[in-house]
């Protein structure tokens, strides 16, 4: 579709992944079926009756010159599930979302990411926690991925940055408003870091009781595992962590006190057998398939030839096959070889055995 529909589309706030594959099937692409926007089209494809009546409102008021503009000026890009930017571990997603919203550095999604959630009433315990599996994700060449809300969300992207390492923080509601508003100050900060933020959603978008699980299943999507540190029984982030299950991620829980309600969604997940229960992030790391650079000096590599520069950049601590490789870096794979074996003297790549590499 071209960039003024997708931004149609988007702004309407009702093309669901099922409602854009149903269009895409009928119509061959959604150029064509806004050609037929109208309040018949959208009761024949299932909207409600006052979603339907607000599409057809906002539609009308609606000119995507100046929403780009506005988009601009916020600094953001804009991604459709047809760009080839757009992360391929949530195209792959059974729910995708069709449009996403981003502010910092997309090239943070082709990284192997983790996510921690957990609940905004976050004690000194949970706090404890963050600070003790933080540091040696970020160590081990990790992503951590999380909500941006009070409590163990916002500790995650604190503790994410000051490890020096990059967080994707995914809103529940558009880029209009930042939602709490005393976040707003760490969302900057998780940009200037290197991170990203992320939003599904148009700018004009409040967070609601349907927003938030919506944001969920971004945060599951994105991430290789997700890790509970605190939750209490009924707490959203148990639907981040049954979401991750219905994607086959893998799910980990940290236990606390039998007596802390806090801690009741936790338990209940172990003891389901849903999740793992963890102690500390090596486990997480070993469970996850990641191998842990030994290098001090992870981050000083300096690449020589662009070749050795495209292949490096394609390796992380997730070990990648040559097949990957080809892919990720659009090199043939007698050039992608080469480039290996050079890394290997230098000491930037690892073969990890059965023909898979990884970063040291």
């Amino acid at each position: 579709m071209t960039p003024e529909t997708a931004l149609r589309w988007s702004w309407s706030g009702i093309l669901t992944t099922k409602r854009y594959l149903a269009l895409k099937e009928r119509y061959g692409d959604l150029d064509l079926a806004m050609q037929d926007w109208s309040q018949e089209f959208l009761e024949a494809l299932g909207v409600r009756e006052d979603a339907t009546l607000s599409a057809l409102n906002r539609m009308e008021e609606f000119d995507p010159e100046v929403y780009s503009a506005e988009l601009k000026k916020r600094g953001l890009t804009f991604l459709t599930c047809e760009d080839p930017d757009y992360p391929e571990a949530l195209r792959n997603l059974p729910d995708f979302p069709v449009f996403l919203y981003a502010k910092g550095d997309l090239k943070v999604l082709s990284v192997p990411s983790v996510a921690i959630v957990g609940t905004r009433e976050m004690s000194d315990y949970g706090r404890r926690v963050v600070g003790h599996f933080v540091p040696p994700f970020i160590k081990a060449g990790l992503v951590t991925v999380s909500g941006l809300a009070y409590g163990v969300d916002a500790e995650v992207a604190k503790e994410t940055i000051r490890a020096g390492g990059r967080t994707v923080a995914v809103l529940g509601h558009g880029f209009g408003t930042l939602y709490p508003k005393a976040n707003e100050r760490l969302a900057a900060q998780v940009v200037e870091s290197g991170g990203l933020i992320l939003s599904e959603f148009p700018l004009d978008q409040r967070p609601d009781k349907f927003t938030f699980p919506a944001r969920n299943r971004i945060i599951a999507g994105l991430s290789l595992g997700t890790v509970v540190v605190e939750a209490a029984s009924g707490s959203g982030s148990l639907i981040t962590a049954d979401l991750a299950l219905d994607y086959g991620r893998d799910v980990f829980a940290v236990c606390g006190s039998v007596f802390d309600p806090n801690f009741a969604g936790c338990h209940q997940i172990i003891s389901r057998g849903t999740a793992k229960l963890v102690t500390g992030p090596e486990e997480v790391l070993c469970e996850l398939g990641i191998v842990p650079s030994s290098r001090s000096d992870a981050g000083s590599f300096r690449a020589d030839t662009p070749g050795e520069k495209a292949v490096f950049e394609a390796l992380t601590t997730l070990p990648a096959p040559l097949d990957d490789l080809v892919v990720r870096t659009k090199l043939d794979a007698a050039v992608i070889n080469a480039m290996l074996t050079v890394l290997e003297i230098k000491g930037a790549a690892k073969n990890v055995g059965q023909g898979k590499w990884v970063r040291e």
